[in-house]
């Protein structure tokens, strides 16, 4: 972050210069090269890759860092985001968090996973901005990620703890639950 310097009446004020959102525009010429896997919309081409339409900006953003610093390894997602820069990590965030996502439930929500709604949503909308959809992803996506944090190769103060404590039975429920829910992603 670069220092901000005000002179006001003699005195000097310093601080860190607040970061500026990303442009969407240019945000949808980089995304040019994630459509392959996650759709230009954000709504994911292969099972393995998430949904990214309509995710919060600091949650996407936070993610491309971690696999541009290796703080998150994915085979694929580790090249991308290593020749990314901050300002095109911006830019892609603002693109696809300006999307929205849109859920249809059709299940019976009491029925919904009790340890996942507070922060993830009945629906599978994040009520938590630094936390991802779930509505409409792959069970194969969802599952994968539990295990991730179960075994430790994905770390998180939250997920780490829960997925600790779910069986693969559990777990399964979970990713199924969510697959279930329809999703469709909107240019706002």
């Amino acid at each position: 972050m670069k220092p901000l310097v005000l002179a006001l009446g003699g005195v000097l004020l310093a601080g860190p210069l607040m970061a500026q959102s990303g442009d969407p525009e240019a945000g949808r010429v980089l995304a040019g090269q994630c459509r392959t896997c996650h759709g230009l919309d954000g709504l994911a081409r292969i099972p393995v890759a998430p949904n990214i339409g309509g995710e919060p900006a600091p949650y996407l953003e936070r993610q491309l860092r971690a696999f541009r610093s290796g703080e998150r390894v994915n085979e694929m997602m580790s090249v991308v985001a290593s020749s990314l820069s901050d300002e095109q990590i911006a830019d892609l965030a603002a693109w696809y968090a300006a999307h929205r996502a849109v859920a249809t439930l059709e299940a019976d929500p009491a029925e919904a996973p009790d340890l996942c709604t507070s922060c993830h949503g009945t629906d599978g909308l994040s009520v938590v901005e630094e936390v991802p959809n779930l509505a409409g992803e792959s069970n194969i996506y969802i599952e994968t990620q539990l295990k991730a944090f179960r075994s430790g190769k994905r770390m998180s103060e939250v997920m780490t703890p829960i997925a600790q404590d779910l069986s693969d039975a559990e777990m399964r429920a979970v990713a199924d639950w969510y697959a279930a829910v329809g999703l469709e992603i909107e240019e706002q």
